[in-house]
């Protein structure tokens, strides 16, 4: 049973994945191929997969079958476990608690070689809403009280499989980053009455310096403050504090900018590795006036060494301003 333990300095919760029993030879890092092996996600292997808890699919197709546009799976190799019940335990000063949670994958296409830049914005879209679909039945559990989608693409970014996915972890806990940030956006509208997101935006409209692209309902942009050369941020322009709630600003607007944004970095840095975390609400917030849900695309260009770790200060070597200006150029 994998277990969440809490580091009692910082107050972090670290996740102890017994069920994927890494032995230290396992950490090695084989060589790169561009050889394709056997993919569990390509259409076909459909029983290679735990069943689908969610399809896009034509109706006359069978579950768990060939014809489908979008599924959703249960990891098969998960970090948390759904089964069981929370446990909170104290070991002296220690506290842990049993791993519970959800871990799914979203299959984003049949087409293995495809990415965000270079499928369909209808296809991106449908990604977009199996997100906010799948979201809405993990909220109904009250054990979760936060869920994170992210992406992980190439091997430098943590991808053990090429083939598009995105995935989703339901936790019982909020995470310190969560928290963290929320706790700023918290301070800024007890001092301002505002949410520091929307300034943010107005701020970089004025700017205009690190704006990448923006369309009528979507705006995207290198932060002020990036720790990694070409970070982006994509944010409604419409205060929303939950993802799962931006249907009313319509997730055409943010497929075609997110389709737009990723083939920019894709121009400019040759099909970069990348990470992409969705941060939005905790589960048990409702309509939150303080914080507003955003999206953080982190290309994998350098690395975090030593004085990163020691310190919690990131060396940025690119100049977001330069990084933004790179990619407003590219595909005009």
């Amino acid at each position: 049973m994998p277990e969440l333990r809490r580091d009692p300095i910082i107050g972090r919760w670290v996740i102890i994945a017994t069920e994927r029993g890494k032995r230290p030879v396992d950490f090695s890092s084989p060589e790169p191929t561009k050889e394709r092996g056997f993919c569990p996600f390509c259409a076909g292997n459909e029983d290679k997969t735990p069943a689908e808890v969610l399809a896009y699919r034509p109706a006359e197709t069978a579950p768990n079958s060939e014809g489908w546009r979008i599924r959703v799976v249960p990891n098969k190799f998960p970090a948390l476990m759904v089964e069981g019940d929370l446990g909170r335990v104290g070991e002296g000063m220690y506290d842990m608690m049993s791993g519970i949670g959800a871990h799914e994958v979203i299959i984003e296409t049949p087409d293995h070689e495809a990415s965000w830049s270079t499928m369909s914005q209808a296809n991106l879209e449908e990604v977009l809403w199996a997100f906010k679909e799948r979201i809405e039945d993990l909220k109904q559990d009250p054990r979760f009280k936060y869920i994170l989608t992210f992406k992980n693409h190439g091997d430098a970014a943590g991808a053990s499989l090429e083939h598009p996915h995105t995935q989703m972890i339901a936790l019982p806990i909020i995470p310190k980053r969560v928290a963290e940030e929320m706790e700023g956006s918290r301070a800024h509208f007890a001092n301002k009455e505002r949410c520091i997101f929307c300034d943010i935006i107005h701020q970089e409209q004025m700017s205009k310096s690190r704006i990448i692209t923006e369309n009528k309902n979507f705006i995207a942009f290198t932060p002020f403050a990036s720790r990694f050369p070409f970070e982006t941020w994509v944010l409604p322009k419409m205060h929303i504090s939950h993802y799962e709630d931006s249907e009313k600003v319509g997730f055409d607007y943010l497929a075609s900018l997110l389709r737009d944004t990723m083939r920019r970095l894709d121009t400019v840095l040759s099909d970069p590795p990348y990470n992409l975390i969705i941060h939005t609400s905790p589960v048990t917030a409702f309509n939150l006036e303080y914080y507003h849900w955003h999206i953080e695309i982190i290309p994998k260009l350098t690395k975090v060494a030593g004085f990163e770790w020691g310190t919690g200060f990131y060396i940025n070597p690119t100049p977001p301003e330069e990084a933004a200006e790179y990619l407003r150029e590219a595909n005009d």
